[in-house]
């Protein structure tokens, strides 16, 4: 079955230590895609995500507006972060996607640990929908986004380990 990202109740969020002292939690608003999901096979499922990089909000707006410039992101010339599974494993009670994390004008190989996608449930309005959950960390450098800050007191202002978790909600195309 092949399923749309449904982007108004999906979240793309990602977590970074900061000062080596606290996290800090940003969100992207805008992503879409697809997952062809073969219940019977999941191995044999694909995944294609796209999220526009100039979405990503945090709850400071001078920070929005760095990581949405050169320094970061930079997403008037690399608008998106694009995902395209290359292969799915059945790891313990749910998946590893593998696949081709494309960032920053970067890409490189990722994988995610998965949930299973949540049995079928019909909304409202006659839509068959599932949800699953994703995750997985990446270094900020290996895609090229470099930019940091050591501190007075030992160590730099922003860690080169990113966790992202995605929390998607698929509806099925008719």
């Amino acid at each position: 079955m092949t399923y749309e990202i449904d982007g108004t109740h999906t979240t793309v969020q990602f977590t970074v230590r900061h000062m080596m002292i606290a996290n800090v939690r940003g969100v992207f608003s805008k992503v879409s895609g697809s997952v062809n999901y073969d219940e019977a096979n999941p191995t044999a499922s694909t995944v294609e995500v796209n999220i526009e990089t100039a979405s990503v909000a945090t709850p400071d707006a001078a920070r929005n507006e760095h990581l949405k410039g050169a320094d970061f992101f930079d997403a008037a010339t690399h608008p998106s972060i694009t995902f395209k599974s290359k292969s799915i494993a059945k790891s313990g009670s749910g998946l590893s996607v593998s696949g081709d994390l494309s960032l920053h004008g970067v890409t490189k190989p990722v994988t995610f640990q998965a949930s299973v996608p949540t049995a079928e449930a019909k909304d409202p309005w006659g839509n068959m929908r599932r949800g699953l959950e994703a995750s997985t960390s990446v270094s900020r450098k290996e895609f090229g986004l470099v930019w940091n800050a050591n501190i007075e007191s030992g160590g730099v202002l922003i860690s080169d380990q990113v966790n992202m978790t995605i929390d998607a909600e698929l509806v099925r195309k008719p």
